[in-house]
């Protein structure tokens, strides 16, 4: 009776195996620039800091609208009321009311960012944080990648079998490692240009736009692969 035959983990005589990791490291324009905007207000009473917070956060938000196409996402995060108690007596009296509303905007045409950066940092009690630049989860670039440590697993394999003056045969396996983070490091969320201006109040002219340069994003792809050679003649 013919036994079945498995498929061993390793080569044999009769077909050798070579096991090797192709990897591949991209340089890419970012697609996406995010900016954070904290709108604050404060006030002697809950409704007056409230009605500030909601004024200011709305010419914000209309503010970026009117940007149509180039802002690709805008949504509101967090929200809070936050009373200020004297620090001196023994009754909890409050001295104040602190309000903040956190906005993320998410631009894909950066001629526009600089302006709008700045025209949102002009607005009273608003601070920006940001641009942090990042590529889209299905951007090309991603295949770009993987399709080249693909290559470059196939190419280093090859000089393998070349070397022992024989050739390959077949892929046995080939397993994705992963993609690295597209940047070349975490930031923080919203690291980067901050700014925290109050042109109303202060007096000053609109400030001219910032020139923001898009900081280059880096992938990195790696795969590992096995391939049977034809047996070398040692």
């Amino acid at each position: 009776m013919t036994q079945p035959t498995t498929d061993l983990p390793y080569g044999t005589p009769q077909a050798p195996r070579v096991s090797v990791r192709g990897e591949a490291h991209l340089e890419v324009d970012p697609e996406i620039a995010r900016i954070g905007i904290t709108v604050t207000a404060r006030g002697t009473d809950r409704r007056t800091a409230l009605d500030d917070l909601t004024r200011r956060n709305t010419t914000a938000l209309d503010l970026i609208k009117t940007y149509g196409d180039a802002v690709e996402n805008l949504q509101t995060g967090a929200f809070s009321i936050t009373p200020e108690l004297t620090r001196h007596g023994r009754a909890e009296r409050v001295r104040a009311y602190h309000g903040t509303v956190h906005i993320t905007a998410e631009l894909t045409d950066f001629t526009a960012l600089g302006e709008l950066t700045t025209r949102l940092a002009d607005l009273d009690l608003t601070r920006i944080d940001g641009p942090t630049w990042a590529l889209r989860p299905d951007s090309p670039a991603h295949g770009e990648a993987r399709r080249q440590a693909v290559k470059e697993a196939v190419q280093r394999a090859r000089e393998y079998a070349e070397a022992l003056g024989t050739q390959l045969a077949a892929l046995v396996e080939l397993a994705d490692t992963g993609t690295e983070p597209p940047t070349p490091y975490n930031p923080p969320p919203f690291a980067g240009t901050r700014m925290a201006f109050t042109a109303a109040e202060t007096g000053e002219t609109a400030a001219p736009p910032l020139d923001l340069e898009p900081q280059r994003q880096t992938i990195t792809a790696q795969v590992n692969a096995r391939f049977t050679m034809h047996p070398p003649q040692l």
